[in-house]
């Protein structure tokens, strides 16, 4: 289980910029990034309640999603999708609420749920929030395009580094959207 690459944006654009590497910053998330603070900073999210807690500081998406997308004829790399981190050999979508992720030698990230594809997608490529999304035996609605967290130490993340999953204790509760 690995980092594949790191992103951060400071405008609120739909992608993010591929860089060497990012610095969590504990309670706020990635410095640099639009997205950091202790409140919503999605603007979606800031119009509805601005003094909501940022459950959103940290994006991560899974690389074989990118893979899976490439094989169905879309054209996504690392970052296109606003991710702020792209990893490898990992089910994020697998996890349960609260397990944390520690990256790199010293950040840790709390992963608080999932992301909701929103009609940005398509905006970006036609049929994309479709290709994000898929439905269970049950019927339930599986959502693909990635999980969110909250930075609980500091610490600098590159490409390459190596992510261990620390599960929470007692029952796992499965993600929700964020």
């Amino acid at each position: 289980m690995r980092v594949e690459a790191v992103h951060r944006g400071a405008g609120h654009h739909f992608s993010k910029a591929t860089v060497p590497a990012i610095q969590l910053r504990t309670g706020l998330g990635v410095a640099g990034d639009a997205h950091l603070g202790v409140t919503v900073q999605h603007l979606s999210r800031v119009r509805r309640d601005p003094s909501a807690p940022n459950l959103r500081q940290v994006h991560l998406i899974h690389g074989e999603l990118l893979d899976e997308l490439a094989s169905a004829g879309f054209v996504v790399a690392p970052g296109d999708l606003g991710e702020n981190i792209t990893t490898r050999g990992i089910d994020l979508l697998g996890l349960p609420t609260g397990a944390v992720l520690a990256l790199g030698a010293d950040a840790l990230v709390d992963i608080t749920g999932l992301r909701n594809p929103c009609l940005q997608l398509d905006r970006f490529q036609d049929g994309l929030q479709r290709a994000v999304l898929d439905r269970a035996d049950d019927g339930s609605l599986i959502r693909k395009a990635g999980v969110m967290g909250v930075v609980l130490r500091d610490g600098e993340v590159r490409a390459g580094d190596e992510i261990a999953v620390r599960l929470p204790v007692g029952p796992a509760l499965p993600l929700e959207p964020v």
